[in-house]
C-alpha cells in the first residue's frame, strides 16, 4: 500500500509539472560556485606552476571543463549578468556597487516557479542583503540566505535572511559550505529539487590564509619579493604596498582553501546520495587582479575586456547528464548559466532581450561551434553635463549593513547606487568594448589609445598581433554587430524592457 500511495504521489508532481529531486535526469539540482577575483590561470589543471587545488582538478578531469568560457570584466556585473541572463549595463550594474533594478527577473525567481528551492550563500555585491531592500536575495527569488553586502575574509560577518549581521568564527569558505550543506540536508529531507548558489569571498584582497595553507605556499620563488604591489591592509582597511612574494603566499592559501570546501561540498553530495544527480558548475566572476598577477601567456587584467580581464576558469560536474569527461572549446559565458538552467529544469525563460544561449547540446556533446556572439562593455555612465541623476531605488535603501576591511568613502560597509538614464546619447556608446566571435575577436578602446584591435585568439590568445588593418571586411561587420547590440542594451537601460 505505502509502494502504490508513494508511485500516486510521484504522478501527481509530474502532472503538476515540479518532479522531486531524486534521480531524474531531466531535472538536476544546480549549484553555482564562484569564485572572486580568480583568474583562468589560477589553478591546477590550466597548467599553473605553484598552485594546489586539487579538487576542481578532479572536477575538470571527470566533467565538462570549459576552457573558453568568460565573465565580465569585474565582479558586480558578472553576479548580475549570471542572475538575469542579460549584459549588466542593460539594468545600470556598470561597475562594483551598483546595484540590480527590482524589475529584473532572475534565474532564482524561474527556477523557484518551477518547483525549485532556492539559497544563496556568500557574497551578493547586487544590493544590500538587509531587509527591507528591494534587491536582497530574497525580492530576487531566493527562498533563503546567508549573505554579505559585498566581499569578506576570514571570520566573515554574514546577514540571514535579511536580519541584523552575526560574525561566524573561521575560514570563510568552509563556513559558506558549511551551512549550504546544512540547507541541502533539509531540501533532500522535503524532497524538493534545489538551486543552490554559492559565491565566495575568496580569493578578493585583502588576503589572509590558515597557517596550513599558508605553509603549502612558503617556497615560492624569491623573484616575487623584488616586486611591491597595491592592496589593503587587513589592520587599517587603507591601501599599503607590500612585497608581492607574501601577498601570493596569501592569496594561494586562499584560492587551496576554496578548493578544499568545494571537496568538501563534493563529499557532502557523495554521502546524501545526491551527486549523481547534481550539476556543480564553477567559474570566477573576473580575471586575476594586479596584485594577483605574475607571468601569463594573456594580456590584460581585471577590469579589462582582453583575455586576462574576462577569461575565467570553467568546469561543470554532473554525473547523470555528462557521464564522461570532456573538454570543450566552445566560447561560453556566464549570461549562458540563466538559459541554460532553465532549459534543463523545464522553466520559462521571460520574454525580454537576454544576450546568453542555452549551453544543453554543449552539455551533450552536439555544439562544435557557438554561431552567437559574446559581447562585452565597459559603460562609462558619466552625464556630468546632466547634474546628479535620479536614483531610481531610494538611497536609503541602498544602504549596506554587513561589515568588511575595505575602507572605501570613510565607510566599512557598501552602499549601492542605480540611476534612471536621462536619454540616449552619441558619448553613451563610448568606453571600452568587444566582441567575440567563433574566430575573432574586435577590441575597441581596450586601453587608452589602442583604437580598434583586431585578434585570432587561436593563434593569438596573447592578443599581440593586431589584424585590424589586414582585415578590415571583418572590422567592419564586427563593429557593426557590436553596435547593433550596443543599441539593444541602451534601450534596455532606458526601460523599455518593463512596460
Amino acid at each position: 500500500m505505502k509502494q502504490l500511495i508513494t508511485l500516486l504521489l510521484l504522478l501527481l508532481a509530474r502532472l503538476d509539472g515540479a518532479e522531486p529531486s531524486g534521480e531524474n535526469p531531466s531535472r538536476p539540482n544546480i549549484i553555482l560556485l564562484m569564485g572572486d577575483d580568480h583568474g583562468w590561470e589560477e589553478v591546477g589543471y590550466n597548467g599553473h606552476p605553484y598552485l594546489k587545488t586539487p579538487f576542481l582538478d578532479e572536477m575538470a578531469a571527470s566533467g565538462l571543463r570549459l576552457d573558453n568560457f568568460y565573465a565580465q570584466p569585474v565582479c558586480s556585473p558578472t553576479r548580475g549578468n549570471v542572475l538575469t541572463g542579460r549584459h549588466p549595463n542593460r539594468y545600470g550594474t556598470f561597475t562594483p556597487g551598483r546595484s540590480l533594478r527590482p524589475e529584473e527577473i532572475t534565474v532564482a525567481h524561474l527556477l523557484r516557479d518551477a518547483g525549485y528551492a532556492t539559497g544563496h550563500f556568500g557574497k551578493w555585491h547586487v544590493g544590500p542583503v538587509k531587509k527591507g531592500s528591494p534587491t536582497n536575495p530574497g525580492a530576487m527569488g531566493f527562498d533563503e540566505w546567508l549573505s554579505h553586502d559585498n566581499f569578506f575574509e576570514m571570520d566573515p560577518v554574514l546577514s540571514r535572511d535579511g536580519g541584523p549581521p552575526k560574525k561566524f568564527y573561521g575560514e570563510s569558505s568552509e563556513i559558506l559550505i558549511d551551512e549550504a550543506i546544512n540547507y541541502l540536508e533539509k531540501k533532500k529531507q522535503a524532497g524538493a529539487p534545489f538551486f543552490t548558489v554559492i559565491w565566495f569571498g575568496s580569493p578578493h584582497e585583502p588576503y589572509s590564509g590558515m597557517e596550513t595553507d599558508l605553509a603549502l605556499y612558503r617556497d615560492l620563488p624569491e623573484k616575487y619579493r623584488d616586486v611591491e604591489v597595491s592592496l589593503t591592509s587587513n589592520e587599517t582597511g587603507q591601501r599599503i604596498k607590500r612585497p608581492q612574494r607574501e601577498v601570493l603566499i596569501e592569496r594561494y592559501a586562499e584560492i587551496t582553501a576554496m578548493d578544499r570546501s568545494i571537496g568538501k561540498l563534493r563529499n557532502a553530495l557523495k554521502t546524501l546520495g545526491l551527486r549523481d544527480n547534481t550539476l556543480l558548475w564553477y567559474c570566477g566572476d573576473n580575471g586575476t587582479p594586479p596584485s594577483g598577477l605574475t607571468e601569463s601567456r594573456f594580456r590584460g587584467l581585471k577590469g579589462k575586456v582582453y583575455e586576462n580581464g574576462i577569461r575565467v576558469p570553467g568546469v561543470i560536474e554532473w554525473p547523470n547528464g555528462i557521464p564522461k569527461p570532456r573538454t570543450s572549446t566552445v566560447n561560453a559565458v556566464t549570461s549562458d548559466i540563466l538559459p541554460t538552467l532553465c532549459a534543463l529544469a523545464g522553466a520559462k525563460i521571460p520574454e525580454i532581450p537576454l544576450d546568453g544561449i542555452d549551453l544543453v547540446p554543449l552539455l551533450n556533446g552536439e555544439m562544435t561551434k557557438r554561431g552567437e556572439a559574446i559581447e562585452f562593455w565597459s559603460f562609462r555612465g558619466n552625464r556630468p553635463d546632466k547634474g546628479s541623476p535620479k536614483p531610481y531605488i531610494d538611497p536609503e535603501l541602498q544602504k549596506g549593513t554587513t561589515p568588511l576591511v575595505k575602507k572605501m568613502g570613510g565607510l566599512f560597509t557598501r552602499n549601492f547606487r542605480n540611476d534612471h538614464h536621462p536619454e540616449i546619447r552619441e558619448m553613451d556608446f563610448l568606453g571600452p568594448r568587444a566582441i567575440l566571435s567563433d574566430d575573432y575577436k574586435l577590441v575597441i578602446d581596450g586601453d587608452k589609445g589602442t583604437g580598434v584591435e583586431l585578434f585570432f585568439l587561436k593563434k593569438d590568445l596573447g592578443e599581440k598581433n593586431n589584424l585590424a588593418e589586414a582585415h578590415p571586411d571583418i572590422v567592419e561587420q564586427l563593429s557593426k554587430q557590436l553596435r547593433d547590440w550596443q543599441g539593444s542594451v541602451m534601450n534596455s537601460l532606458m526601460g523599455r524592457d518593463y512596460k
